[in-house]
Parts: C-alpha cells; sequence; structure tokens
C-alpha cells in the first residue's frame, strides 16, 4: 500500500481472531485528510470490529494500524480528544438540557486545544449547525427521536475533530432531517475532517461518499466511488428512449458514444431519454453475493484521492 503524508487512516493487514474464528482477514484501506470514507457490510461482516480497533477500543489480534499518526492501541489522551464518535445510541442523563450538556463537554477539551489542536466548538454555533437552536433550551428526555439524534451528532463533535466515526447517523431522521445532516456532513468535510461512517442506507452511501468499502466476510471485496464500483461490476449502461410513439431499451458499455450517434441519426425525434447505470445497491448485492458463495471476489479498488466538488 502506498502511504500519502494526507492519510489519515491507514490500515495493512489486519486481522482480529476470536478463538479459532477470523473475523477480519488481511483488510487494508486509507481515508485521507477530508474524505468521506463509507463503510459497508452486511450483518456480522466485521464492521463494527474494525471501527473500534480504529477508535482504539479493541485490541487487534495482527496488522498495522495508523490513525492521526499513531497506533490506536497505544495513544494517549491527546490524540483521543482529536477524534469525534457518534455511536447508534448511547446513556445519558435526560435531565440535563442541551445547552448545558453542550458547554459541559466542550469543557473537557479546552485542555487539549494546542496549535496542532482545534479548539471547541461555541456551543451556540454547534447547537445551530445540527439544526436544535429552538430546542436549546430543552430537556434531553423532552426531544424526539430525530432531534435526540441530532444532539448524538453534536456531541461528536463538540471538539471539532480531526477524525470523526458516524455510526448510522441518521437512523430515526425525517427526509428534512436527513437532508439536513448531509449538508452538515459536507460542511464537515470540506473543512478537512475526515468521516467515516457506517450504514445500510445505500442511497445515504451514494450521497455522501468519496469513497465506498465494501467489507463482506471479513474481507475488502470493493473500494471505490459509487460510480466507479458500479462500472467496474455492470460494466454495461442501460438507455431508454421513445422514437415516433415506440419506447426503446439497449444496453452498452459506450453509453456516451451510443446517444451521440442516436442524436445524430434521428435528432429532435427522440423523447423521453434515461441513460441508467447500475445503481449501488445492484452493484453492493452483487459483490456480497460474490462473496458469500465463495466465488471470485472482486480485488479491491484503489481510485486515489477525491476530486472536483460535491
Amino acid at each position: 500500500m502506498n502511504h500519502d503524508v494526507d492519510d489519515v487512516i491507514q490500515v495493512e493487514g489486519l486481522r482480529m481472531r476470536y478463538g479459532t474464528n477470523d473475523v477480519l482477514h488481511n483488510v487494508a484501506f486509507r481515508a485521507g485528510k477530508g474524505e468521506v470514507v463509507c463503510l459497508l457490510g452486511p450483518n456480522g461482516a466485521g464492521k463494527t470490529t474494525t471501527i473500534e480497533i480504529l477508535e482504539g477500543f479493541r485490541m487487534r489480534s495482527a496488522g498495522r494500524v495508523s490513525v492521526l499518526g499513531e497506533d490506536p492501541a497505544h495513544a494517549g489522551e491527546d490524540w483521543r480528544a482529536r477524534l469525534g464518535v457518534v455511536l447508534q445510541s448511547w446513556r445519558d442523563h435526560g435531565k440535563w438540557r442541551v445547552r448545558e450538556l453542550l458547554a459541559h463537554l466542550g469543557e473537557f477539551y479546552a485542555p487539549y486545544s494546542t496549535a496542532s489542536i482545534r479548539r471547541p466548538w461555541d456551543t451556540d454555533e454547534l447547537i445551530d449547525a445540527v439544526g436544535l437552536t429552538e430546542h436549546a433550551g430543552k430537556k434531553i428526555r423532552m426531544l424526539s427521536g430525530g432531534q435526540r439524534r441530532r444532539l448524538d451528532v453534536a456531541i461528536g463533535i463538540v471538539g471539532r475533530p480531526e477524525l470523526l466515526f458516524l455510526d448510522e447517523p441518521t437512523a430515526g431522521f425525517d427526509p428534512q432531517a436527513r437532508r439536513d445532516f448531509h449538508d452538515l456532513v459536507h460542511r464537515l468535510a470540506d473543512d478537512d475532517i475526515t468521516i467515516l461512517l457506517t450504514t445500510h442506507d445505500l442511497d445515504e452511501a451514494e450521497k455522501l461518499a468519496d469513497r465506498i468499502l465494501i467489507l463482506t466476510g471479513g474481507r475488502i471485496v470493493a473500494d471505490g466511488s459509487a460510480d466507479q464500483l458500479s462500472r467496474q461490476i455492470s460494466g454495461e449502461s442501460e438507455i431508454r428512449w421513445t422514437l415516433g410513439g415506440q419506447r426503446f431499451v439497449h444496453s452498452t458499455t459506450e453509453a456516451t458514444k451510443y446517444v451521440h450517434e442516436l442524436f445524430k441519426q434521428h435528432g429532435d425525434a427522440i423523447d423521453d431519454l434515461e441513460v441508467r447505470r447500475a445503481s449501488l445497491e445492484d452493484t453492493y448485492m452483487t459483490l456480497v453475493r460474490q462473496a458469500e458463495s465463495g466465488g471470485e471476489a472482486v480485488a479491491a479498488l484503489d481510485f486515489g484521492r477525491k476530486v472536483g466538488t460535491r
């Protein structure tokens, strides 16, 4: 694996064994500064184990892991202050009010605020960023499920982390809250915060992630953007159009060329043109089926850094 100085996460040959059972097999991947990387996989694939190793909460059996330049297994409190973690759920005191809890938590980061570590968020700015301004004075037990999840995110980023772990971050969000959260993730990434998230929502993964890792059977079977993975797996695009009142469908590996020829031949007579690539769901299911059936897994792809804008 070639490493870049901007790599925030570097994993090589990661293995995890419980007794005689190997949960992770030679896992290798990286994540760069400001990248949003999504870890997908079925239940039991090893996602949680991988994340807990990166967070320093679980000791690995073998392999090399570097997170923010340190081995999580031996890193100290200064290192931990540079991380943010949003779990699926956690216990807290329902009598705390939103603003006072976040202000209290922010105080814990002040001793670690140095030239290399960002100062914690201003409490009111943070509350506004996660869309809880109208609820800042509420007791936590009075929040709705979606509001409670926004608070979880605020707790995870209160210290302005350089690396943020998000575990099913939008569970319980309504469509507007989900869209607002996606905007927040993009803003955090634009501020060079690296984000590693897990989700079962493939549409969310496609919208948020610069790169997608598919983990199944304890192995990374693919690594690339949603578009890159769909091209690699399916190869073909489906083109649909209407001509003279009739509907046509054609599959091709050269969609742009085919559409160009179509318009060259028929011009404005072409109506209702659609070009469909394999969806991330199609790609994901194909890779998981291949791995679970013992078939030849697709080699992990490494397409490098994100380019352009979101």
